[in-house]
């Protein structure tokens, strides 16, 4: 073999592959409860529970 041939591991590269893919499906996955339930655009203050006296 030469220095100019290049060796690919497989698994490393399955892994970047298995990766994307599960990452494409999460976001696909947000994207749909996005539209089913919204998330408020702006965050509100709550108030705790008053303390006992």
């Amino acid at each position: 073999m030469s220095k100019d041939d290049k060796v690919i591991d497989f698994s490393a590269e399955r892994g970047k592959r298995i990766h994307d893919l599960h990452d494409r499906k999460l976001e696909e996955m947000r994207q749909q409860f996005e539209q089913v339930l919204p998330l408020p655009k702006g965050k509100k203050k709550t108030k705790g529970k008053a303390k006992k006296r």
